[in-house]
């Protein structure tokens, strides 16, 4: 727990590289895939990204796209693996896309309808402030490599949005740095930087020109 004049702690999330699933919109939950070769590369482009930065804890879902990233980022034999980092389960729904889904479910939300046979938003919600309670009990910085979904629900939960379907504003991308904290003392979670593509690199080998809204990281 900070004191005062101490700094106060940054929770860092990295979103996993590409997989062929999230390549093409499916639904990847408990699915164990590998990366691609552009999940690779982007995976190695988080090492530049986090060079310099310092970490007291580092955890990983069990899930290998994650752990690899992890590992190409230069963390592989720091990452203390924590089954609650695992992505939703989709349950019926794994492997689908969402326009096959809405075919069949027009209006269907994951963040406030889950997916039958899969887990509710309640439970991944549950999951995530578990997340919450462990980096908040660790001292200093913490990394953690996670999926998607989780990793948007855990933002909301950091920052106590309510209801937790409105977690599904916090979108991100594979590969992506974000970064959770607070302003003015522990009372006051808040997100520090969102969703920053800037180090990766397309298939062409070519930086990304990433349009996407982001907060800018408070330096002090």
């Amino acid at each position: 727990m900070a004191h005062k004049g101490e700094e106060l702690p940054i929770i860092y999330l990295a979103r996993h590289g590409e997989t062929e699933w999230s390549l093409t919109g499916r639904h990847t939950g408990l699915t164990d895939l590998p990366l691609t070769e552009v999940g690779e590369r982007n995976a190695q482009r988080l090492r530049e990204r986090l060079s310099g930065l310092k970490f007291n804890s580092v955890f990983t879902s069990p899930l290998q796209r994650a752990r690899r990233t992890s590992e190409l980022a230069g963390f592989g034999s720091r990452a203390a693996i924590v089954p609650d980092l695992v992505e939703w389960d989709y349950g019926e729904y794994e492997g689908r896309t969402s326009a096959q889904i809405h075919g069949e479910w027009p209006d269907w939300q994951l963040f406030r309808d889950g997916c039958p046979g899969g887990e509710s938003p309640e439970q991944v919600a549950a999951r995530a402030d578990r997340v919450v309670d462990l980096v908040r009990a660790v001292s200093g910085n913490v990394l953690l490599f996670s999926s998607g979904h989780f990793l948007r629900m855990l933002a909301a939960r950091w920052c106590q949005v309510e209801p937790i379907a409105n977690a599904r504003a916090f979108m991100l991308d594979t590969a992506s740095l974000s970064a959770l904290g607070y302003e003015h003392s522990l009372s006051q979670p808040v997100i520090r930087l969102w969703n920053d593509t800037h180090h990766l690199l397309t298939s062409k080998g070519q930086k990304i020109n990433s349009n996407n809204w982001q907060v800018t990281e408070v330096t002090k």
